[in-house]
């Protein structure tokens, strides 16, 4: 029999609703694990160790006493939530130094939805500050590392939680999507990462999201992992029942524009090309008619997504004796998030309320829109932020003050993600190659399809038809 950590999520969660592996088993084994290569990887902030035992036992205890179809979806599954989520009594960092690390009163909307299915939560797992970034480094504790390669990020800003189910720490985990935040982590990190349509998961919505960007998904190794987290985040919604099913003859648009272009040219890897290349001859030989996509997008994209993306960091409730600790790219962004007037927000909300408009519409043409999930291989830790030494964490006064070239890196790292989220519709990124090749030593990259609104469970069908 395989070790736990190297079953499926779906084989696991069976076993332990059968009782053929215990609650208190599985939680001591992926603990186990996060204890032996958590000090490498970066991927927890906080380990709830104790806690976990303890629900663990009481899961143990009501499987005793009920039948399997009784038990709810998740029993005693192990699992983790980014730091940026409350977890009630556990403390929420938010990848900050210039916040109080309080525990929190009481459990986020996601981390109830979660447990009300059964979950064992094993602690948090490492963000950037605010979850800003396209990858997982902050001045509160290690960086989050890539397990192919630990030299490497792991990306942002579900960057702890894509190394934990990478390095099978975790059997698979939720992360939220603002700009890119699941699907780059996965993509980094060489898993299947689903961003759900804009409100179709109602535990995700954030006060602090005046564009509504931000959108939970699945993180995992799998489309049927990713499919059984859905039917969770999306009670009655059939993902796992769906996700086996053949999906229709598609077309199929492909394309490398992106709406950064006309503000920070950029030129892709030719890792990523070969990735794109690679995702067209599978979905080809899967019958899908694949052809060239010309897509315009309006050059005022940049300046009115920044505008929205930082409004919540210019609002959060920071002591101003604090704000030296931020990050240079926070601190910079938040100053002139509050140098903007109500109506500057307004008309960048409006315009991309009209992008979103042009941009659904050219999608249209095709059933689904292919482009590679980064332009870039997997970045070295510390590559953004100009801190590039190996190191741990940076005091305040020695981490580089580049703001606008660390923006400018990340927005070329992940020219094709932000977009997606502005136009509300469902993504999903599939890691399809490798760069070493047959070696197996290589890192990670993969495409990333978009789709009309309600494609969630034709994105799972096509990542599964293409055997992921």
């Amino acid at each position: 029999m395989a070790e736990l950590h190297e079953l499926p999520a779906l084989a696991l969660r069976d076993l332990l609703r059968s009782g053929t592996v215990s609650a208190t088993d599985a939680t001591a084994h992926f603990l186990a694990r996060i204890e032996h290569q958590n000090p490498l990887l970066g991927a927890f902030v906080t380990v709830t160790a104790d806690q976990a035992m303890e629900q663990a036992r009481a899961a143990d205890a009501l499987r005793s006493r009920a039948d399997a179809d009784d038990l709810p979806l998740l029993h005693g599954m192990p699992l983790a939530f980014k730091d940026l989520t409350d977890v009630a009594g556990v403390v929420t960092t938010h990848g900050s130094a210039a916040l109080a690390h309080k525990p929190a009163p009481a459990d986020a909307p996601l981390v109830s939805l979660f447990k009300d299915a059964g979950v064992v939560p094993l602690g948090k797992t490492q963000v950037p500050e605010f979850g800003l970034t396209a990858y997982s480094e902050n001045r509160i504790a290690p960086p989050s590392r890539n397990p192919h390669a630990p030299s490497r990020s792991s990306g942002g800003s579900s960057g702890g939680s894509a190394a934990a189910v990478a390095a099978g720490l975790l059997p698979f985990a939720p992360g939220t999507d603002g700009g890119g935040s699941v699907r780059i982590p996965a993509a980094a990190c060489g898993l299947v990462g689903l961003k759900p349509g804009r409100g179709l998961v109602a535990a995700g919505e954030s006060a602090g999201d005046p564009a509504r960007l931000v959108a939970p998904g699945p993180l995992a190794r799998s489309a049927e992992d990713a499919a059984l987290m859905m039917d969770v985040l999306v009670p009655g919604g059939g993902y796992l029942a769906a996700v086996r099913k053949e999906p229709p003859r598609l077309r199929i648009g492909v394309t490398l524009d992106s709406p950064w272009s006309s503000t920070f040219p950029f030129t892709p890897d030719q890792e990523a090309l070969d990735a794109l290349r690679i995702g067209e001859k599978l979905l080809e030989g899967a019958a899908h008619a694949t052809s060239d996509a010309a897509i315009r997008y309006d050059n005022r994209y940049p300046d009115a997504f920044t505008t929205a993306w930082t409004a919540g960091v210019g609002a959060a409730r920071i002591n101003p004796r604090r704000e030296a600790l931020l990050a240079p790219l926070t601190r910079t962004f938040r100053r002139r998030a509050q140098q903007r007037s109500p109506a500057k927000l307004a008309e960048a909300l409006a315009f991309l309320r009209q992008f979103q408009h042009d941009t659904v519409t050219q999608y249209g043409q095709w059933d689904l829109m292919l482009m590679p999930a980064l332009a870039q291989t997997p970045r070295p830790v510390g590559w953004f932020t100009g801190t590039a030494h190996g190191g741990d964490r940076w005091p305040s006064a020695q981490w580089p003050g580049d703001a606008d070239g660390d923006y400018r890196k990340q927005c070329e790292y992940a020219p094709w993600s932000s977009m997606v989220n502005v136009c509300g519709l469902p993504a999903i990124t599939i890691p399809v190659h490798w760069t070493g090749g047959a070696t197996g030593t290589g890192l990670p990259m993969g495409i990333q399809l978009v789709g009309p609104m309600g494609s969630e469970a034709l994105l799972l069908q096509v990542a599964h038809q293409l055997g992921y």
